[in-house]
């Protein structure tokens, strides 16, 4: 360390030994001393003072999702005002919006699920993983409370959003897992969102439909209100994949299925991406902890979401924000999965080092 310099270049004088020079410096450094303890936190906003504010107002986006709750207090908090002024929310609504906006610049931080991040990356597209922060939010709602496995939706008809994307993909690597053919075994109905699907099943056109939250929440609390509750089935939480990923697979029931990337021109801007991986932490820390003022917030944000269920979501997400390279080890176990049966959906490699934050 610089400090240590003229510490040891300091001759002796005045009938003093070395160690004795040393001494006496030391003891009129005393004063100084005394601050170190805050020296970590006082170069850290010396570092975040450092950034220049940015030009233009900062874009953060994520889906109609639990992953995304973070985004929306980020937004309203004003933590991000000192370098990014006007930072906005912009909800994306399908995987084909999110990868559009992803390689034409269309947002600065994104959240989304991490084998889209993985499956961009390696077909070029500048970005870097910041966390994981979704660990399992997926389950099977059904009109029948005794089916409490995947094995036992066999032969059923379920309504899928997304196909080929992450809800369709989980499925499939389950019951593949199982010794099933996803094909053969179940009978998909495929549907563009997980509002559609709730529809479906509010409509008894179908009896089970695989959901993210806070569409799950959005379900059954709308087939216990009136008037809907008047003509919709009553629904219950069937399958918890997450469970079933721990059951299946002989792991922790952790799915590393969602984080908050970099991308575009900012994403090898490393200092605001730290700043963003903190805040993002912070925030989400608030919001489990203030799920019905998080529910209010996001609801501004997202409209076809409802405080209620943002609230009830809460009660059941299994988020916790985890650095991209302390996640690596889940996240390629993951990757590895779909390796083996449809590389396409990570871009065919695992991601290298480049990849995470």
């Amino acid at each position: 360390m610089s400090s240590r310099s003229p510490l040891t270049s300091i001759p002796p004088s005045g009938g003093l030994s070395v160690r004795g020079a040393r001494r006496r410096a030391l003891l009129g450094l005393a004063p100084a001393l005394g601050l170190l303890s805050a020296a970590p936190a006082r170069a850290q906003q010396a570092a975040d003072a450092s950034a220049a504010p940015l030009d233009r107002p900062l874009v953060l986006s994520g889906p109609p999702a639990t992953v995304s709750y973070p985004l929306v207090h980020l937004v309203d908090s004003g933590a991000l005002n000192d370098v990014a002024p006007g930072a906005r929310f912009q909800l994306w609504q399908n995987p084909d919006q999110l990868r559009a906006w992803a390689v034409r610049d269309g947002a600065d931080f994104m959240a989304m699920p991490s084998n889209v991040a993985a499956n961009l990356y390696n077909q070029g597209v500048p970005l870097r993983l910041l966390n994981v922060s979704t660990w399992g939010m997926l389950w099977l709602v059904t009109r029948d409370a005794s089916r409490r496995t995947l094995e036992d939706f066999r032969g059923q008809e379920i309504a899928m959003p997304f196909r080929a994307d992450m809800p369709d993909i989980l499925f499939g690597l389950l019951a593949t897992r199982l010794g099933l053919d996803p094909k053969r075994d179940f009978s998909l109905r495929h549907v563009p969102t997980p509002f559609d699907a709730i529809q479906l099943l509010l409509t008894r056109r179908v009896d089970h439909a695989l959901l993210p939250e806070p569409a799950v929440s959005m379900a059954l609390r709308k087939s216990d209100s009136f008037p809907v509750s008047i003509v919709a089935p009553t629904l219950y939480r069937g399958v918890d994949l997450s469970q079933a990923w721990g059951r299946i697979l002989e792991r922790e029931p952790r799915i590393p299925q969602a984080g908050l990337v970099a991308v575009g021109p900012l994403h090898a801007d490393a200092r605001l991406a730290d700043r963003l991986r903190r805040g993002y932490a912070d925030s989400l820390a608030w919001c489990l902890a203030h799920p019905q003022e998080c529910g209010e917030a996001v609801a501004r944000h997202i409209p076809m979401l409802t405080p209620e269920a943002v609230a009830d979501s809460i009660a059941q997400a299994r988020e916790r924000a985890v650095d991209a390279r302390e996640a690596r080890p889940e996240l390629e176990y993951f990757f590895r999965c779909l390796l083996d049966g449809q590389p396409a959906l990570v871009g065919g490699r695992l991601p290298d080092d480049g990849f995470y934050a």
